[in-house]
Protein backbone atom coordinates (compact mmCIF):
# COMPACT_ATOMS: atom_id res chain seq x y z
CA UNK A 1 0.00 0.00 0.00
CA UNK A 2 1.43 3.46 -0.83
CA UNK A 3 1.58 5.61 1.88
CA UNK A 4 3.03 9.19 1.56
CA UNK A 5 4.00 9.36 4.91
CA UNK A 6 7.03 7.22 4.36
CA UNK A 7 9.02 10.27 1.75
CA UNK A 8 8.61 12.59 5.09
CA UNK A 9 11.78 13.56 6.30
CA UNK A 10 12.45 14.55 9.62
CA UNK A 11 13.10 18.53 10.40
CA UNK A 12 16.07 17.24 12.33
CA UNK A 13 17.90 16.21 8.82
CA UNK A 14 17.50 19.42 6.99
CA UNK A 15 18.50 21.14 10.54
CA UNK A 16 21.80 18.89 9.87
CA UNK A 17 21.96 19.29 6.47
CA UNK A 18 22.27 23.68 6.80
CA UNK A 19 24.27 22.87 9.48
CA UNK A 20 26.90 21.41 7.67
CA UNK A 21 26.65 23.66 5.08
CA UNK A 22 27.37 26.59 7.72
CA UNK A 23 30.76 24.73 8.52
CA UNK A 24 32.00 24.18 4.95
CA UNK A 25 31.15 27.65 4.48
CA UNK A 26 32.84 28.61 7.84
CA UNK A 27 36.35 30.20 6.61
CA UNK A 28 39.80 28.98 8.08
CA UNK A 29 40.99 30.78 11.24
CA UNK A 30 44.86 31.07 8.78
CA UNK A 31 42.85 32.64 6.09
CA UNK A 32 40.90 35.46 8.51
CA UNK A 33 43.84 36.28 10.15
CA UNK A 34 45.40 36.76 6.62
CA UNK A 35 42.37 38.70 5.39
CA UNK A 36 42.30 41.46 8.84
CA UNK A 37 46.56 41.71 7.38
CA UNK A 38 45.34 42.59 3.88
CA UNK A 39 41.99 44.62 4.59
CA UNK A 40 44.77 46.96 7.26
CA UNK A 41 47.32 46.97 4.65
CA UNK A 42 44.95 48.52 2.54
CA UNK A 43 42.99 50.91 4.89
CA UNK A 44 43.74 54.42 3.81
CA UNK A 45 44.38 53.28 -0.06
CA UNK A 46 42.91 54.78 -2.74
CA UNK A 47 44.02 53.23 -6.25
CA UNK A 48 44.93 48.88 -5.84
CA UNK A 49 46.42 47.63 -8.89
CA UNK A 50 45.14 44.10 -9.44
CA UNK A 51 47.10 41.90 -11.81
CA UNK A 52 47.99 38.02 -12.30
CA UNK A 53 49.75 35.36 -14.28
CA UNK A 54 50.45 35.92 -18.21
CA UNK A 55 47.84 34.37 -20.51
CA UNK A 56 45.40 34.42 -17.77
CA UNK A 57 43.05 31.29 -17.31
CA UNK A 58 39.43 31.10 -16.16
CA UNK A 59 40.26 31.25 -12.47
CA UNK A 60 43.05 33.92 -13.44
CA UNK A 61 40.66 36.22 -14.86
CA UNK A 62 37.61 35.52 -12.92
CA UNK A 63 39.69 36.24 -9.72
CA UNK A 64 40.54 39.70 -11.07
CA UNK A 65 37.01 40.23 -12.10
CA UNK A 66 35.64 39.70 -8.61
CA UNK A 67 38.41 41.88 -6.82
CA UNK A 68 37.39 44.35 -9.00
CA UNK A 69 34.36 44.97 -8.13
CA UNK A 70 34.83 44.02 -4.58
CA UNK A 71 37.32 46.84 -4.05
CA UNK A 72 35.10 49.64 -4.62
CA UNK A 73 33.11 48.98 -1.30
CA UNK A 74 35.81 49.34 0.20
CA UNK A 75 36.61 52.77 -1.26
CA UNK A 76 39.11 52.00 -3.08
CA UNK A 77 39.35 52.41 -6.91
CA UNK A 78 40.43 48.89 -8.68
CA UNK A 79 42.88 49.25 -11.82
CA UNK A 80 43.03 46.36 -13.64
CA UNK A 81 46.91 45.53 -15.37
CA UNK A 82 47.16 42.45 -16.73
CA UNK A 83 51.10 41.19 -18.48
CA UNK A 84 48.79 39.92 -21.61
CA UNK A 85 45.41 40.67 -23.03
CA UNK A 86 42.22 39.65 -21.40
CA UNK A 87 41.38 36.74 -22.94
CA UNK A 88 38.34 36.68 -25.12
CA UNK A 89 36.28 33.70 -23.86
CA UNK A 90 36.28 35.42 -20.26
CA UNK A 91 35.36 39.08 -21.85
CA UNK A 92 31.57 38.76 -20.48
CA UNK A 93 33.46 38.99 -16.99
CA UNK A 94 34.16 42.74 -17.28
CA UNK A 95 30.87 43.67 -18.52
CA UNK A 96 29.38 46.56 -16.32
CA UNK A 97 32.43 48.82 -16.59
CA UNK A 98 35.69 46.91 -16.40
CA UNK A 99 38.89 47.66 -18.19
CA UNK A 100 42.26 45.76 -18.68
CA UNK A 101 44.65 48.72 -18.53
CA UNK A 102 47.42 45.93 -19.21
CA UNK A 103 47.70 47.27 -22.71
CA UNK A 104 49.47 50.28 -21.35
CA UNK A 105 52.51 48.86 -19.79
CA UNK A 106 54.37 49.55 -16.70
CA UNK A 107 52.70 53.47 -16.71
CA UNK A 108 49.44 51.81 -15.23
CA UNK A 109 51.08 51.49 -12.15
CA UNK A 110 51.82 54.58 -11.46
CA UNK A 111 50.13 56.21 -8.65
CA UNK A 112 48.72 53.06 -7.08
CA UNK A 113 48.95 52.89 -3.13
CA UNK A 114 49.20 49.14 -3.30
CA UNK A 115 49.32 45.90 -5.50
CA UNK A 116 47.27 42.44 -5.51
CA UNK A 117 48.27 39.88 -7.77
CA UNK A 118 46.03 36.83 -7.82
CA UNK A 119 46.53 33.22 -9.19
CA UNK A 120 50.51 34.17 -8.85
CA UNK A 121 52.86 32.06 -6.67
CA UNK A 122 56.17 33.45 -8.76
CA UNK A 123 56.96 36.93 -10.09
CA UNK A 124 58.25 35.90 -12.88
CA UNK A 125 55.07 34.67 -14.20
CA UNK A 126 54.34 38.44 -14.58
CA UNK A 127 55.86 38.86 -17.73
CA UNK A 128 57.25 42.09 -18.68
CA UNK A 129 55.56 43.90 -15.80
CA UNK A 130 57.86 41.49 -13.41
CA UNK A 131 60.65 43.86 -13.25
CA UNK A 132 58.11 47.30 -12.43
CA UNK A 133 56.34 45.50 -9.75
CA UNK A 134 60.06 44.66 -8.12
CA UNK A 135 60.42 47.87 -8.16
CA UNK A 136 57.18 49.31 -6.67
CA UNK A 137 57.84 50.85 -2.90
CA UNK A 138 54.21 50.12 -2.20
CA UNK A 139 52.55 47.09 -0.12
CA UNK A 140 51.94 43.82 -2.39
CA UNK A 141 49.90 41.45 -1.56
CA UNK A 142 49.18 37.59 -3.28
CA UNK A 143 45.98 35.77 -2.92
CA UNK A 144 46.73 32.62 -4.05
CA UNK A 145 46.33 28.70 -4.50
CA UNK A 146 49.44 27.75 -5.84
CA UNK A 147 52.62 26.01 -3.89
CA UNK A 148 55.02 29.23 -3.23
CA UNK A 149 57.94 29.73 -4.78
CA UNK A 150 61.41 31.49 -3.59
CA UNK A 151 60.23 34.78 -5.13
CA UNK A 152 56.26 35.99 -4.35
CA UNK A 153 54.85 38.55 -6.38
CA UNK A 154 54.70 40.23 -3.20
CA UNK A 155 55.58 40.12 0.71
CA UNK A 156 51.60 40.19 1.92
CA UNK A 157 50.06 36.51 1.26
CA UNK A 158 47.01 35.00 1.38
CA UNK A 159 47.96 31.72 0.25
CA UNK A 160 46.68 28.14 0.56
CA UNK A 161 47.05 24.99 -1.52
CA UNK A 162 43.91 23.38 -0.36
CA UNK A 163 41.54 26.33 -1.89
CA UNK A 164 40.36 24.65 -4.50
CA UNK A 165 40.94 27.72 -6.54
CA UNK A 166 41.80 31.22 -6.18
CA UNK A 167 38.41 32.12 -6.48
CA UNK A 168 37.46 30.30 -3.18
CA UNK A 169 40.17 32.57 -1.29
CA UNK A 170 38.70 35.79 -3.15
CA UNK A 171 34.81 34.40 -1.96
CA UNK A 172 36.39 34.12 1.63
CA UNK A 173 38.06 37.85 1.64
CA UNK A 174 34.21 39.07 0.62
CA UNK A 175 32.47 36.93 3.59
CA UNK A 176 34.76 38.14 5.92
CA UNK A 177 34.61 41.63 5.70
CA UNK A 178 31.51 41.77 4.81
CA UNK A 179 31.25 42.61 1.36
CA UNK A 180 28.24 42.50 -0.92
CA UNK A 181 28.31 39.57 -3.85
CA UNK A 182 26.29 41.34 -6.43
CA UNK A 183 25.21 38.96 -9.22
CA UNK A 184 28.43 40.11 -11.52
CA UNK A 185 31.21 39.03 -8.45
CA UNK A 186 29.15 36.04 -8.14
CA UNK A 187 29.59 34.86 -11.92
CA UNK A 188 33.27 35.95 -11.93
CA UNK A 189 34.26 33.71 -8.74
CA UNK A 190 31.86 31.14 -9.96
CA UNK A 191 33.97 31.03 -13.33
CA UNK A 192 36.97 30.97 -11.48
CA UNK A 193 35.84 27.70 -9.71
CA UNK A 194 34.43 26.19 -12.12
CA UNK A 195 37.45 26.44 -14.59
CA UNK A 196 39.32 25.58 -12.08
CA UNK A 197 38.51 22.55 -10.81
CA UNK A 198 37.66 21.25 -14.83
CA UNK A 199 34.09 21.92 -14.35
CA UNK A 200 34.15 19.96 -10.46
CA UNK A 201 35.83 16.64 -11.95
CA UNK A 202 39.30 17.17 -10.90
CA UNK A 203 40.77 16.13 -7.37
CA UNK A 204 41.14 19.53 -5.67
CA UNK A 205 37.24 19.68 -6.08
CA UNK A 206 35.92 19.59 -2.18
CA UNK A 207 32.82 19.29 -0.28
CA UNK A 208 33.68 23.52 0.07
CA UNK A 209 34.40 24.17 -3.33
CA UNK A 210 30.69 22.30 -3.76
CA UNK A 211 29.44 24.43 -0.87
CA UNK A 212 30.34 28.11 -2.14
CA UNK A 213 29.02 26.67 -5.83
CA UNK A 214 25.62 26.39 -4.17
CA UNK A 215 26.14 29.90 -2.62
CA UNK A 216 27.23 31.25 -5.73
CA UNK A 217 23.85 30.28 -7.61
CA UNK A 218 21.75 32.09 -5.20
CA UNK A 219 23.91 35.05 -5.68
CA UNK A 220 22.45 34.85 -9.50
CA UNK A 221 24.80 32.74 -10.84
CA UNK A 222 22.76 31.12 -14.02
CA UNK A 223 25.08 27.65 -14.88
CA UNK A 224 23.64 26.68 -18.08
CA UNK A 225 24.60 30.47 -19.50
CA UNK A 226 27.94 29.95 -17.85
CA UNK A 227 28.81 26.51 -19.17
CA UNK A 228 27.98 28.19 -22.96
CA UNK A 229 30.13 31.30 -22.79
CA UNK A 230 33.23 29.41 -21.57
CA UNK A 231 32.55 25.94 -22.98
CA UNK A 232 30.26 26.29 -25.46
CA UNK A 233 31.06 29.43 -28.08
CA UNK A 234 34.90 28.05 -29.60
CA UNK A 235 35.51 28.98 -33.18
CA UNK A 236 35.92 26.81 -35.89
CA UNK A 237 40.08 27.33 -35.94
CA UNK A 238 40.16 25.81 -32.45
CA UNK A 239 38.48 22.76 -33.41
CA UNK A 240 40.71 22.51 -36.32
CA UNK A 241 43.35 23.32 -33.88
CA UNK A 242 42.34 20.61 -31.71
CA UNK A 243 42.46 18.18 -34.72
CA UNK A 244 46.17 18.72 -35.58
CA UNK A 245 47.14 18.66 -31.85
CA UNK A 246 45.41 15.27 -31.72
CA UNK A 247 47.19 14.24 -34.77
CA UNK A 248 50.73 14.31 -33.20
CA UNK A 249 49.22 12.01 -30.17
CA UNK A 250 52.48 9.80 -28.88
CA UNK A 251 51.64 7.38 -25.83
CA UNK A 252 53.60 5.00 -24.02
CA UNK A 253 51.41 2.53 -22.25
CA UNK A 254 54.49 0.61 -20.60
CA UNK A 255 54.88 4.12 -18.71
CA UNK A 256 51.84 5.72 -18.38
CA UNK A 257 52.62 8.34 -20.11
CA UNK A 258 50.75 10.20 -23.02
CA UNK A 259 51.52 13.69 -25.02
CA UNK A 260 50.46 16.09 -27.90
CA UNK A 261 52.08 18.90 -29.63
CA UNK A 262 51.25 21.67 -31.54
CA UNK A 263 53.59 23.93 -33.84
CA UNK A 264 54.55 27.56 -33.77
CA UNK A 265 52.31 28.46 -36.70
CA UNK A 266 49.49 26.60 -35.56
CA UNK A 267 47.87 29.80 -34.04
CA UNK A 268 48.32 31.95 -36.90
CA UNK A 269 47.41 29.33 -39.44
CA UNK A 270 43.24 28.86 -37.50
CA UNK A 271 43.50 32.81 -36.69
CA UNK A 272 42.78 31.35 -33.04
CA UNK A 273 44.64 32.66 -29.56
CA UNK A 274 46.87 31.02 -27.01
CA UNK A 275 43.55 30.80 -24.68
CA UNK A 276 42.06 28.26 -27.14
CA UNK A 277 45.13 25.98 -26.19
CA UNK A 278 43.39 25.55 -22.73
CA UNK A 279 42.37 22.04 -21.63
CA UNK A 280 44.13 20.59 -24.68
CA UNK A 281 45.77 18.46 -22.24
CA UNK A 282 43.07 16.77 -20.83
CA UNK A 283 42.67 14.98 -24.03
CA UNK A 284 45.97 12.91 -23.53
CA UNK A 285 45.17 12.65 -19.81
CA UNK A 286 41.56 11.11 -20.24
CA UNK A 287 43.53 7.85 -22.31
CA UNK A 288 42.77 5.15 -19.91
CA UNK A 289 46.01 4.30 -17.58
CA UNK A 290 47.88 7.35 -18.25
CA UNK A 291 49.63 8.69 -15.44
CA UNK A 292 50.70 11.82 -16.97
CA UNK A 293 49.90 13.63 -19.56
CA UNK A 294 52.19 16.26 -21.70
CA UNK A 295 51.06 18.96 -23.80
CA UNK A 296 54.06 20.29 -25.74
CA UNK A 297 53.71 24.07 -27.76
CA UNK A 298 56.37 25.67 -29.60
CA UNK A 299 56.27 29.43 -29.11
CA UNK A 300 58.42 29.80 -32.44
CA UNK A 301 61.62 31.69 -30.53
CA UNK A 302 64.01 29.10 -29.11
CA UNK A 303 61.32 28.26 -26.34
CA UNK A 304 58.75 25.33 -25.62
CA UNK A 305 55.77 25.59 -23.11
CA UNK A 306 54.71 22.01 -21.51
CA UNK A 307 52.14 22.10 -19.29
CA UNK A 308 51.91 18.36 -17.49
CA UNK A 309 48.90 17.01 -15.83
CA UNK A 310 48.75 14.05 -13.46
CA UNK A 311 46.58 11.14 -12.36
CA UNK A 312 46.78 9.05 -9.08
CA UNK A 313 49.65 10.05 -6.91
CA UNK A 314 52.22 11.39 -9.62
CA UNK A 315 53.15 14.56 -8.14
CA UNK A 316 53.86 16.87 -11.73
CA UNK A 317 54.82 19.78 -9.60
CA UNK A 318 57.79 18.20 -8.36
CA UNK A 319 58.57 16.92 -11.63
CA UNK A 320 58.00 20.46 -13.18
CA UNK A 321 60.92 21.59 -10.88
CA UNK A 322 63.45 19.55 -12.80
CA UNK A 323 62.83 22.26 -16.11
CA UNK A 324 62.73 25.61 -13.83
CA UNK A 325 58.41 25.01 -13.66
CA UNK A 326 56.11 24.43 -10.98
CA UNK A 327 52.61 24.39 -10.39
CA UNK A 328 50.44 21.79 -8.41
CA UNK A 329 51.11 18.25 -7.76
CA UNK A 330 48.52 17.13 -10.94
CA UNK A 331 48.72 20.60 -12.88
CA UNK A 332 51.69 22.09 -13.66
CA UNK A 333 53.68 23.69 -16.06
CA UNK A 334 57.64 25.13 -17.44
CA UNK A 335 58.78 26.95 -20.07
CA UNK A 336 62.36 24.93 -21.72
CA UNK A 337 64.74 26.18 -24.17
CA UNK A 338 65.04 24.27 -27.71
CA UNK A 339 63.08 23.05 -30.70
CA UNK A 340 60.21 21.09 -29.97
CA UNK A 341 61.95 17.84 -31.27
CA UNK A 342 64.57 18.44 -28.89
CA UNK A 343 62.37 19.35 -25.86
CA UNK A 344 59.30 16.99 -26.43
CA UNK A 345 62.46 13.77 -26.43
CA UNK A 346 64.05 15.30 -23.45
CA UNK A 347 61.25 15.49 -21.45
CA UNK A 348 59.63 12.34 -22.02
CA UNK A 349 62.50 10.82 -21.74
CA UNK A 350 62.89 12.40 -18.62
CA UNK A 351 59.19 11.78 -17.75
CA UNK A 352 59.79 7.81 -18.29
CA UNK A 353 62.61 7.75 -15.36
CA UNK A 354 60.47 10.16 -13.18
CA UNK A 355 57.41 7.33 -12.87
CA UNK A 356 59.12 4.40 -13.69
CA UNK A 357 57.77 1.49 -15.48
CA UNK A 358 54.39 0.54 -14.39
CA UNK A 359 54.61 -2.67 -13.35
CA UNK A 360 57.34 -1.73 -11.06
CA UNK A 361 54.64 0.45 -9.83
CA UNK A 362 51.74 -2.15 -9.65
CA UNK A 363 54.59 -4.30 -7.55
CA UNK A 364 54.90 -1.99 -5.53
CA UNK A 365 51.52 -1.68 -5.17
CA UNK A 366 50.66 -5.05 -4.34
CA UNK A 367 53.47 -5.28 -1.80
CA UNK A 368 52.50 -2.71 0.28
CA UNK A 369 48.47 -4.03 -0.08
Amino acid sequence: MFRAASFWTPPIFFSSFASGMNELLAVDPARRDAIARIAATLSGAKRVAITTHINADGDAAGSVAALARLLPQLGIEARIVNPTPWPSTFGFLLDGGLRDLGGKGAASLAGIDALVALDVSDMKRLGHLADAVRALEVPRIVIDHHVPTDEPAGELMLDDTSACATGELVYDFAVVLGLEITPRTAHALYCAILTDTGGFRYSNTTPRCHAIAAALLRFGVDPEETYRRIYASVSPGRIHLLRDALNSLGVDEAHGLAWISVTADSLERYEVSPEDLDGIVEHPRSIAGTRMALFFRDLGYGKVKVSFRSTGDVDVNEFARQFGGGGHAKASGALIPGTLDQVRERVVNAARAFVGPRAAMESRSHAHA
